[in-house]
């Protein structure tokens, strides 16, 4: 049995949405088995009533609007604090939460702790692509700010997870840039380019904001600030483009029609660009697997998310980052 942590508190959800997608998670896979952390009456009538679920009673949470470090100093019973410890003393194998994200950083980072050597962990998406092909892309937001051998460990580190879960060989590395050519970027940036050069890391050349769904990588890497205002990006251009056709649907009847025949293809565009098929970001370089949800998440988010975790947990993620990281230090 894999044993994933859920945090069902300190979302933008209620509770009894996650806990919706607990038990769709453990109806999926019968090789799974939660322990759920969060009040003692949402998380103990849970746990009577589902023989795989244990429950982690706590008696603090993590508001949004909290200052992350202060919290999880201050708030030692806080459900987020506490699912990363029992993750640390092996109660459970891997973590799902999608409470605040600075507050599930800073409790998985010094909670889980990091791979012995990783400097700073980086949180991770698969992007789809229009090739068929997803691509990984880190930084989204975890270090505003990292030096050009934090970003060839967040290379390593990609193509690591590009191998354990989305079966790639020998995955292909880019760097965000504003141009494909060598010569383009900040001084950063070209210092970054140098740095994957020589990292011995499949570095492939830059990669421009129309690469990240375009598939041409197999792996993207960013600052997490660059990275998180890709993210925004593409999410907003998600939801413009989806709120638009549904706009488009009502000015007539030949648009209904077509909309109508198109909504498969549809749902299925809205699903993708919404990150629900995989459950969250997971926070690649720290001990045992971390999925962080969005805190607006839904129930399929959270069983796809704590899915995600017990994947990457049985693909030996970890130790693989630990492995690349190791051979290339």
């Amino acid at each position: 049995m894999t044993t994933i942590c859920v945090d069902v508190m300190g979302a933008d959800k209620e509770p009894p949405v996650l806990l919706e997608g607990v038990e769709a998670a453990l109806a999926a896979d019968p090789e799974l088995e939660v322990l759920v952390a969060g009040a003692a009456d949402v998380v103990e009538p849970f746990a009577a009533s589902h023989s795989r679920a244990r429950a982690l009673v706590t008696t603090e949470v993590i508001a949004m609007s909290e200052h992350p470090a202060n919290a999880v100093r201050v708030k030692k019973d806080a459900s987020i604090v506490r699912a990363a410890a029992a993750v640390r003393a092996g109660e459970a194998d891997g973590l799902f939460s999608a409470g605040s994200t600075g507050a599930v950083l800073t409790a998985a980072t010094f909670g889980v702790g990091r791979i012995k050597g990783i400097k700073r962990p980086a949180l991770s998406l698969p992007f789809p692509g229009v090739s068929g092909k997803a691509t990984v892309f880190l930084d989204m937001g975890a270090n505003a700010d990292v030096k050009p051998d934090v970003l060839v460990q967040f290379a390593h580190m990609g193509r690591a997870y590009s191998r354990a879960i989305i079966g790639v060989d020998e995955p292909r590395v880019g760097l965000l840039c504003n141009g494909s050519e060598d010569t383009k970027g900040s001084e950063m940036a070209l210092a970054y380019h140098a740095a994957l050069e020589a990292g011995d890391c499949g570095f492939a050349g830059n990669a421009e904001g129309t690469d990240l769904l375009a598939g041409t990588f197999d792996v993207i890497v960013a600052d997490g600030f660059t990275g998180n205002v890709a993210l925004k990006s593409i999410e907003g251009t998600g939801k413009f483009v989806i709120k638009r056709l549904k706009a488009a649907m009502g000015e007539s009847l030949g648009n209904k029609i077509g909309m109508a025949l198109l909504a498969k293809s549809l749902k299925s565009l809205a699903a993708e660009m919404s990150g629900d098929e995989y459950g969250g970001a997971i926070l690649l370089g720290l001990r045992a697997p971390v999925v962080k949800g969005h805190g607006a998440t839904s129930a399929r988010a959270v069983c796809q998310g704590t899915l995600a975790a017990a994947a990457a947990v049985r693909a030996g993620l970890t130790d693989k980052i630990a492995a690349a990281c190791e051979i290339a230090g």
